[in-house]
């Protein structure tokens, strides 16, 4: 296994290709006893944050019907922003990834569930569980990873419009369901030529997408301001800042799932053959957990337990915590490295790197020659040192 990181230290080279395939079963041992033992526990807890959310949002609306007193505006925004993140992350999300169509309850499954977001959900389960968990941090392959418009890696070619990488992130983090509606559709590829612009299959999707947003407008922006009366811009005002909470919580979650220091990313390449070992070690490797308390990891669609999701995306994610301490102890027993930090130290983290790689690579200073070094045969030029399996030795040129 390779990655797009040169690296003189490799952080599995201690690895044979036995110990890959045992860290393969024993995480598919964890998987089957927590998939053989979901029940009426997990059943009542995701009806039970349903419950919640729509009770809050509910509430919320209501109290915003009266946004042009001040607290009512505050409380009822605050809510409002609650209760978005709640039913895009630990409702929507998990819901359609499958997490709960073993319930068999046609109002909670990912063939039915639509959320509150400019994608449309079949639109996102292609991309984000086809695409996304199959190519987990594979550079082109994996648009999560810099969603197509940020350089993500230092052996990455460096062009003078990926200085405004910073800008672009924030924007993006700014307006991120419409930023993922966008990759969604692969905009940039599609609308490159006139023959794909013009794919029947692309101009299907994309009238879904702007029906969708059409929706989602509707809803926010005209049907409950004008329930509001005297309140009506208040209301839209309320509505836009809890989108923008939303959405800017969304997308730093998301970062710290990908970003931060310690997340490895791959080459194409380096998928060729892969194993089911082999694919748990990319998803270990290519992923970052948050730590905090329950209502954080609540918050977050338990996606602050990111290595555990990415090693299991379809399992429930309130037993993602259950099973975190087995996956660290995993990690310990084979000699590798748990990312994992609060909150801000991982935000911090993926905003460096984003801005770190904006910026060209400094430039690695050439070694200095011996005096009278005696003239020597030409050679070929040998590559940089990458990632190798442990039965290909690294050698040093």
């Amino acid at each position: 296994m390779t990655t797009i990181q040169r690296k003189e230290s490799n952080p599995i080279a201690h690895l044979t290709p036995e110990d890959i395939e045992r860290i393969g079963i024993e995480l598919d041992a964890i998987r089957d006893e927590v998939m053989g033992s979901r029940g009426e526990r997990d059943a009542a807890y995701i009806r039970r944050v349903i419950a919640w959310q729509r009770g809050l949002e509910l509430g919320s609306r209501g109290i915003l019907l009266f946004s042009l007193f001040p607290p009512a505006w505050l409380v009822g925004t605050a809510a409002l922003s609650v209760a978005k993140i709640l039913e895009n992350m630990e409702i929507g999300h998990n819901i359609l990834h499958g997490q709960w169509d073993w319930m068999r309850d046609p109002k909670i499954h990912s063939t039915k569930w639509e959320w509150d977001h400019a994608s449309p959900a079949e639109q996102w389960k292609h991309s984000h569980n086809e695409l996304h968990h199959t190519y987990t941090n594979v550079v082109g392959k994996d648009n999560d990873l810099g969603y197509g418009i940020m350089r993500v890696d230092e052996q990455q070619p460096w062009h003078p419009m990926h200085l405004g990488q910073p800008l672009w992130n924030f924007i993006n983090a700014c307006f991120f369901e419409y930023g993922i509606a966008a990759y969604d559709l692969e905009l940039g590829k599609n609308m490159a030529t006139k023959e794909r612009r013009r794919d029947p299959k692309f101009r299907a999707a994309l009238k879904a997408v702007r029906k969708k947003i059409g929706k989602q407008v509707l809803k926010d922006y005209v049907v409950h301001p004008a329930l509001s009366g005297p309140s009506f811009l208040h209301t839209i005002a309320a509505n836009a800042t809890a989108n923008l909470v939303r959405n800017l919580w969304s997308h730093s979650v998301i970062m710290c799932g990908h970003f931060p220091s310690g997340v490895e990313t791959f080459e194409k390449t380096s998928i060729d053959g892969e194993t089911r070992g082999e694919w748990y070690l990319r998803q270990m490797l290519g992923s970052a957990n948050i730590s905090g308390s329950k209502a954080m990891h609540i918050m977050t669609g338990n996606l602050s337990h990111q290595i555990e999701h990415h090693l299991f995306p379809d399992m429930p994610s309130n037993r993602y915590a259950e099973i975190a301490p087995k996956i660290k102890d995993l990690f310990q027993r084979y000699g590798l490295s748990y990312t994992s930090g609060p909150l801000p130290k991982q935000v911090a983290s993926a905003w460096w790197k984003v801005i770190r790689l904006s910026l060209p690579n400094k430039p690695v200073p050439a070694a200095a020659e011996p005096a009278e070094a005696p003239a020597a045969a030409p050679t070929a030029k040998v590559p940089a040192t990458r990632w190798r399996r442990a039965q290909a030795p690294v050698t040093s040129a």
